[in-house]
């Protein structure tokens, strides 16, 4: 691939957990802003694709209990029974997360139950219906699990891509209505589900409730969100203060810095939360990647979490957010051809109809959270794949906006939008 431009980035630097906490203690008068917006860009409308999108009626929503965590590469031998695949689990605890009876003192279905329940209310609830060591049980479970699994995650499909979320709650459920709670379908989250909306704890909650239940049919990437300076800043810190305890987002923090950070799809789509970078050069620098890790101020997992497509350049050039790189037609291309994957599926970007396609559709960002912070009437969006990597799109339409004042969408129309 190309070479990246020697011109040293401006970057926001990373903080630890503690530095994080210290500024707490003693804060500034600013805090910088890294994370800005891309405007809204038309769809393409190319006839070539690679993989076969299909724009009619989604797939629908079947019980895929099969793991689909591959045996090949370096999951070799990671897969087996699910007790293997929870590395220190002992067999009762698994045959206990399958019964829902309790694992180590927490009963993960009635977790899940609580939760879902705290999404069937109109406000947001003041207090958070799980207890602190409940929460400490479910991110020690979670975190046991993703270190168990690679950092470079191979699965096959049928799979439902699913892109930011951001807090989102109440529209996180509706995906899950929309396209089938688990393990009615197997899910694939590209990272991004704290900050920004109101409800970060029960989205994240739910989500590490649900790996640590259906830990080979559920997986979560992470986002660049997913760490401890970020979210000090927008959002997630502040929530977990005001709703439980500084000790809780620290614990929060530990699960993240555990979490995977790519996954390959069948051999053919390569997913990941931000995009490409000039220092991978081989499959192997991301199954190398060390964890836990914080997020690093350069290389490459600050790149594959901050990375975005560009059409002004061909290879690489700056980023306007001040962090990481923009990677041009020219990489994405050369990426392609070089690992013999058709497709690279990213989210970090809202588009306006919760998806959208760059250089002959080889890349699509996939949005989920509809209506991102109340001021964008954009569409959320799932990528659902199925066994013969026929792509569809199932949306997410925004919670207050009725169809007659929704705009004309330049995209090709779906059949099954709610």
């Amino acid at each position: 691939m190309g070479q990246a431009n020697s011109k040293k980035l401006s970057r926001t630097p990373s903080r630890s957990v503690e530095e994080v906490e210290e500024e707490f203690q003693h804060p500034r008068n600013s805090v910088p802003s890294i994370n800005n917006f891309s405007p809204f860009a038309a769809p393409t409308d190319d006839d070539q694709d690679p993989i076969d999108f299909h724009d009619a009626s989604p797939i629908g929503a079947q019980p895929f209990l099969e793991p689909i965590l591959s045996r090949t590469g370096d999951n070799e031998g990671r897969r087996g029974s699910l007790a293997s695949s929870l590395g220190g689990f002992s067999q009762f605890q698994s045959e206990a997360l399958e019964t829902g009876v309790s694992t180590g003192g927490i009963n993960i279905d009635d977790c899940i139950s609580r939760l879902l329940e705290a999404g069937s209310t109109a406000k947001t609830p003041k207090a958070l219906d799980i207890e602190a060591w409940e929460i400490d049980s479910i991110c020690a479970l979670s975190r046991e699990i993703f270190l168990s699994q690679p950092t470079l995650i191979e699965i096959s499909a049928p799979v439902k891509i699913v892109g930011d979320v951001h807090g989102q709650y109440t529209d996180l459920l509706r995906l899950f209505e929309m396209c089938g709670y688990p393990p009615n379908a197997n899910y694939l989250f590209l990272g991004d589900y704290v900050d920004r909306g109101r409800q970060s704890l029960e989205t994240i909650l739910l989500l590490l409730c649900y790996k640590i239940k259906y830990p080979e049919n559920f997986f979560l990437l992470r986002g660049n969100h997913e760490c401890a300076n970020v979210t000090r800043v927008y959002g997630f810190f502040d929530e977990c203060k005001r709703r439980a305890s500084v000790k809780t987002w620290k614990t929060f923090v530990s699960v993240f810095n555990c979490l995977p950070v790519a996954a390959v799809v069948a051999n053919k789509i390569f997913c990941v939360h931000g995009g490409l970078s000039p220092s991978l050069h081989d499959m192997d620098d991301i199954r190398q990647i060390e964890r836990p890790s914080d997020v690093p101020d350069y290389g490459l997992l600050n790149d594959l979490l901050w990375s975005d497509p560009s059409d002004t350049t061909a290879e690489w050039e700056d980023n306007e957010r001040g962090v990481s790189y923009c990677f041009g037609k020219q990489i994405i291309s050369e990426f392609l051809q070089k690992y013999e994957f058709d497709l690279v599926c990213r989210a970090h970007m809202v588009v306006e109809d919760g998806y959208e396609f760059f250089n002959g559709r080889t890349l699509v960002t996939v949005f989920s959270a509809p209506n991102y912070c109340g001021e964008f009437d954009n569409y959320g969006a799932v990528m659902s794949v199925n066994e013969e990597l026929l792509c569809s799109f199932e949306l997410l339409k925004p919670q207050d906006l009725s169809a007659p004042q929704r705009r004309k969408r330049n995209s090709p129309p779906l059949t099954n939008e709610i």
